[in-house]
């Protein structure tokens, strides 16, 4: 009995079988198999409609080969949101650099890197650049680590220090807007010109996650329709506080999270 599937992105008749019959078929004994966004280690029998992706290990994908495995680990409903959105992530030190690699990795289709600031041996300790990016503006360099990611993303990067006089051109067209600078100053600064300006636009922004206090503390709210906030509130960074890859981390993943949440037109925190 013949059965219709979509294998790796296309739709594919075969002969009813199990999953690790249609990879030894189309694929060789060592590939991945991933069964309706499943990673499968043990055999399984393979229905009508069901979604296969069969992936050589070690091999980079062409992109619809990528395309496909990423539809079928986040749904098709899930990933053509994701895809669709544009978000761009104000300061790329510890909270953004970690937040655009983890937007990345989801397949947000389009990303805008706004610093003026170059990699130095400081940022190390929490920002998600390596040795071999010192000296590097880090838009550079963090769109280099994105392209070892996901090589499909469009991403745009502008070195350039953030004011009230520029926010409109940088970030007007976007759906969502990531404050993640360090300095209270530059935070305030940012959200509240965002607010008048650009009043539709969703932000998302931080504040509290120096130190090593419990992480549990950290937690994203939300005081205003359009602003959301995530750490702690309280945990600034200052001498004998300072900030740490951990909690920093955290607050970026809670960060990256509802900026997923509103791609998927979620509002509630």
């Amino acid at each position: 009995m013949k059965i219709k599937i979509t294998l790796n992105g296309k739709e594919t008749e075969i002969v009813e079988a199990t999953a690790f019959k249609v990879r030894d078929k189309f694929g060789k004994p060592a590939d991945i198999v991933i069964v309706n966004g499943f990673q499968i280690d043990e055999d399984c029998a393979v229905k009508e409609n069901d979604i296969l992706n069969i992936i050589p290990r070690g091999e980079m994908p062409n992109k619809e080969e990528l395309e496909s495995m990423m539809m079928a680990r986040h749904t098709p409903r899930v990933h053509y949101k994701v895809k669709s959105g544009k978000v761009a992530i104000a300061g790329l030190g510890g909270l953004g650099s970690n937040i655009a690699v983890i937007l990345a990795r989801i397949g947000v289709g389009e990303l805008l890197l706004v610093d003026y600031d170059v990699v130095e041996p400081s940022n190390l300790n929490r920002q998600c650049y390596n040795i071999s990016h010192l000296g590097l503006p880090k838009t550079q360099a963090l769109k280099m680590q994105i392209e070892e990611i996901n090589p499909f993303i469009k991403v745009d990067i502008r070195n350039v220090r953030v004011t009230e006089d520029n926010v409109q051109e940088l970030f007007g067209g976007y759906h969502i807007v990531c404050e993640a600078f360090d300095k209270p100053d530059a935070k305030a600064m940012l959200v509240n010109t965002l607010l008048k300006q650009l009043p539709d636009v969703k932000i998302v922004a931080a504040s509290g996650m120096a130190g090593f206090e419990s992480s549990n503390l950290i937690k994203t709210t939300r005081p205003m329709k359009n602003l959301y906030v995530c750490g702690d509130l309280e945990s600034g960074a200052a001498i004998g506080n300072g900030l740490m890859a951990p909690r920093v981390m955290v607050c970026a993943g809670h960060q990256a999270n509802m900026i997923l949440r509103l791609l998927m037109e979620i509002e509630e925190v």
